[in-house]
């Protein structure tokens, strides 16, 4: 995926993710701080069924959700000085037992996200388009 879209196209967008990558079971998405992190994963979480609504866990780290039978985390790892303090806080084991993951700034634990990850960047073009890109 590569796209331009505007903040009202939000919803469009994390339709089309979910419908790109409902197999993957992790979702690692990069971007600066503003860029619509959180607001996108709301939308995918929204998408993908959640009825509650999905705020950030930055001071929590992760939030869990369950939807038909399936669970799925939202994690902000903004606030992690390293990798080993990823593992004390529970990621590495989250990570496994999910059946799917959606995290935000992956970089600052970057050896902790699986090879199979999608990756998931989004660009602040002005301030109401945005361009996503995806790989994995």
């Amino acid at each position: 995926m590569d796209s331009i879209y505007t903040l009202d196209q939000t919803n469009e967008i994390a339709n089309q993710l979910v419908q790109q990558y409902a197999s993957n079971t992790v979702w690692v998405f990069q971007a600066p701080m503003g860029a619509g992190k959180t607001t996108l994963i709301a939308a995918i979480g929204k998408a993908m069924g959640i009825q509650e609504a999905m705020s950030s866990p930055t001071f929590s780290i992760m939030n869990e959700y369950e939807v038909q039978g399936k669970l799925i985390y939202h994690m902000d790892w903004y606030r992690l000085e390293n990798e080993a303090e990823a593992r004390q806080a529970g990621v590495e084991a989250a990570l496994e037992e999910s059946d799917m993951s959606l995290v935000e700034w992956p970089e600052k634990a970057p050896n902790m996200v699986p090879d199979n990850a999608v990756w998931i960047h989004i660009e602040i073009l002005d301030p109401n388009r945005r361009r996503i890109y995806t790989n994995h």
